[in-house]
């Protein structure tokens, strides 16, 4: 029986598919950088472009069904990831937004089946993914402009 999980989104449900990486990310804490591992959905079309071999920050990826996530109302972390892995910020949101790229996309949910995982992406921590950073904009930052760039001629 499929179950809708969620009461503002009945168009996904338990037995929906959707791929969930592990992320290596990273947090700012008194100056310190500090590593986490990151539970988070990825859409389609971020998946195929990871098949292209693009470098990223996900170790690793499992196809699975909604449904081994949530427990009612709480979050249940599958044995495939690892005891320190946390869920990524919005995670049910984001979760839902990801299923619904699937449900487009009948060809993507081949490229990791229901119950596999795929780990030879080009994974890389080069370019750091910082999760609580600061975007701090100055007026350095602004785009000069011509002095008639708002003038009538």
């Amino acid at each position: 029986m499929n179950t809708a999980l969620f009461p503002n989104a009945p168009d996904v449900q338990a037995s929906d598919y959707c791929v969930f990486g592990l992320a290596t990310c990273f947090t700012r804490e008194d100056g310190e950088v500090k590593e986490v591992q990151v539970v988070e959905p990825i859409p389609s079309a971020a998946l195929e472009a990871l098949f292209k071999g693009i470098p990223t920050s996900y170790q690793y990826a499992c196809g699975k069904p909604l449904g081994e996530f949530f427990e009612g109302e709480n979050l249940a972390m599958p044995p495939e990831f690892p005891p320190p892995a946390q869920f990524c910020e919005n995670f049910a949101a984001r979760t839902v937004a990801a299923a619904r790229t699937y449900q487009r996309s009948q060809q993507a949910q081949t490229l990791i089946p229901v119950g596999t995982q795929k780990a030879d992406f080009n994974f890389s921590t080069e370019r750091k993914r910082v999760l609580n950073a600061d975007n701090i904009v100055s007026t350095e930052d602004n785009v000069k402009q011509h002095s008639y760039t708002h003038q009538v001629l």
